[in-house]
C-alpha cells in the first residue's frame, strides 16, 4: 500500500533537485567548445536500471498504455473493464484526457449485492452506470503527492470534484493510509496510487464510490 504522505516528501524533494538543475542551466556558458563540456558517464561505470512498471493483478502497467489498455491486462480489474464497456466509456477513456481514475478492483464491486450488479449491467441501467463511473474521474492527473498537498493546505482533506460533477473528498484514515468519502457517506481507501498511464493516473481503491 503506497504511503501518500512518503509519496509527497519524494515529490518535493524531487522538485528541489529540478530547481538545483535549472539553476545551473542560468549560469554563464563555458568557454570550452560544447563537445568538450559535455557530460559523459565515467569510464567502466554502469547505467542506474530504469525502474519497473508498476504491477495491478498480476500484469505490468506500461505508462505508454491508455487507462483501458492497462486496466484490460489485469486481472483484479475485470469487473471494472466490464461496467466501463456496459456504460460505452471505452473510448472516453481510451481519449487523450489526461484523467485521474480511483478504480475499484473486484472485491470492491463484490461488496455491492450481487443482483445489482447484475441490474447496473443491463442496458436500460447504462446512465445510471455511467454516472456510478464517471464519479470515480477527476479532470487532470492528480498524483498521490499533489491529493497529499492539497490535503495538507486545506485543514487536512482534498476535495476533488469528479467528472460526473459531484465531490469526492480524500483525507489521513488510519494506519498511514488515506481514504475517499464518497457523497453517501461511504469510505473507501486508496490500496495503490500512482500507477501511470499515457493519458493520466490511476489509483486502485477498496470500494466503490456512490454519487
Amino acid at each position: 500500500m503506497t504511503n501518500l504522505r512518503n509519496l509527497m516528501l519524494v515529490a518535493v524533494s524531487g522538485g528541489a533537485l529540478m530547481a538545483l538543475g535549472a539553476c545551473g542551466d542560468n549560469e554563464p556558458a563555458a568557454t570550452a567548445p560544447a563537445e568538450t563540456t559535455a557530460m559523459a558517464p565515467a569510464s567502466g561505470a554502469a547505467m542506474a536500471p530504469m525502474a519497473p512498471d508498476p504491477m495491478v493483478g498480476g500484469a505490468s502497467m506500461s505508462p505508454k498504455d491508455t487507462i483501458v489498455a492497462n486496466a484490460s491486462k489485469a486481472s483484479n480489474l475485470t469487473t471494472l473493464v466490464s461496467a466501463v464497456t456496459a456504460a460505452g466509456l471505452v473510448e472516453t477513456l481510451q481519449g487523450p484526457g489526461p484523467f485521474t481514475v480511483f478504480a475499484p478492483d473486484n472485491a470492491a464491486f463484490d461488496k455491492i449485492p450481487a443482483a445489482t450488479r447484475t441490474s447496473l449491467m443491463q442496458p436500460a441501467m447504462k446512465a445510471d452506470l455511467s454516472k456510478i463511473l464517471t464519479y470515480h474521474v477527476v479532470s487532470g492527473r492528480l498524483t498521490a503527492a499533489d491529493i497529499a498537498a492539497q490535503a495538507q493546505a486545506n485543514g487536512g482533506t482534498a476535495t476533488l470534484k469528479t467528472v460526473q460533477g459531484e465531490d469526492l473528498k480524500v483525507s489521513a484514515g488510519p494506519n498511514d493510509t488515506w481514504v475517499i468519502t464518497d457523497a453517501k457517506g461511504g469510505k473507501s481507501t486508496i490500496t495503490q496510487a500512482d500507477v501511470g498511464q499515457s493519458n493520466g493516473v490511476v489509483h486502485v481503491v477498496d470500494t466503490v464510490l456512490m454519487p
